[in-house]
């Protein structure tokens, strides 16, 4: 191993279990209740190579801070797009929490893009890395695969920092998994059943202007309305149905244990009682985005938006609520 890694990656990925993000504030915050908070779609594709589409990868800014829900392919670019269209929090070198649904490859393939462009760019701290079990075992092997990259970078010519590649994994449970106090951000991790996969989270976020749940790759899940339920925004994966009735048996059998149909998105939406529904990680094979927008709506009444890539929602603006008051705030 070259010496600028020598000492173990062990070392580099730290070890974390669930609890609260490293650094989180412990003291008494400030009014965060006009924090701007926006949720970006920095990719909303599918395992199919759809040009316009990179892999699933949303980010929740709270203020200047940007917290990414998985890494798919192009997760790095899509965010400089966003930073260069007006969203400045996802300039590169400020993407440092990352929260990793489940291991699928279209859900990961960015992540050691996310490891290492941030730090070429000069980002200085480590990546804070919540995930299911076996993200650990993924980052030690993708920085043991980097690690000619990594040596030449710390003892070559270029001037680069020693600590912006390391990770921090928090290989989490269900449960709250973070909390950061000063920005008044919490985020919960729960199960979601993603046909044979044996961990896959959806997360809920606690912001200073609402709620946000992320329901992750997910078969269809009753016990999703009971988790989002109040939500202001609940942003999901989905298929259409009229598509999926013309897809090959086998396929059918594979979509519908691990995918979620617009109708039971609709319904688990109007069950919850939450304000707006965002759909992703779309699957319509033959139908249109307009058959798929209709289904959710059959059985919700609430806005529905079909997502696509660098759409930017103002969490207030997109539900139209009232502001969430701020428990740190002395009410006048």
């Amino acid at each position: 191993m070259p010496p600028g890694v020598r000492g173990g990656l062990a070392a580099v990925v730290a070890a974390a279990t669930v609890m609260m993000g490293v650094g989180a504030s412990q003291e008494t915050p400030p009014s965060t209740a006009d924090v701007p908070v926006r949720i970006v779609l920095l990719g909303t594709g599918t395992p199919n190579a759809t040009p316009d589409r990179m892999g699933p990868a949303t980010a929740i800014v709270v203020g200047d801070t940007p917290y990414l829900i998985d890494a798919g392919p192009g997760v790095v670019r899509r965010a400089a797009a966003a930073a260069a269209r007006g969203v400045a929090a996802l300039r590169v070198a400020n993407l440092r929490h990352l929260f990793v649904t489940h291991l699928h490859s279209d859900h990961t393939v960015g992540y050691a893009d996310l490891i290492l462009t941030p730090w070429v760019l000069e980002r200085a701290a480590p990546l804070e890395a919540y995930g299911p079990p076996g993200l650990r075992a993924m980052t030690r092997h993708l920085l043991a695969a980097y690690r000619e990259d990594i040596d030449i970078r710390l003892h070559g010519l270029e001037p680069a920092n020693r600590t912006g590649y390391r990770v921090n994994v928090h290989e989490v449970a269900p449960g709250v998994v973070f909390r950061d106090r000063g920005a008044g951000v919490t985020v919960e991790a729960f199960r979601v059943p993603h046909g044979s996969w044996r961990h896959a989270y959806g997360y809920k976020f606690v912001t200073p202007a609402g709620v946000i749940v992320i329901s992750g790759d997910t078969g269809p899940f009753d016990g999703l309305a009971e988790i989002a339920r109040g939500a202001d925004v609940l942003v999901h994966e989905a298929y259409a149905t009229e598509g999926w009735k013309r897809r090959e048996p086998v396929w059918q059998r594979y979509h519908a244990a691990f995918h979620t149909p617009g109708s039971k998105v609709g319904e688990i939406a109007a069950r919850g009682g939450v304000a707006a529904v965002i759909l992703t990680h779309q699957l319509t094979w033959s139908a249109t985005e307009a058959d798929l927008v209709a289904e959710v709506q059959r059985t919700f009444t609430g806005r529905v938006v079909f997502g696509r890539d660098l759409d930017v929602f103002d969490l207030r603006e997109l539900t139209g609520r009232a502001r969430v008051p701020d428990p740190g705030s002395s009410g006048q």
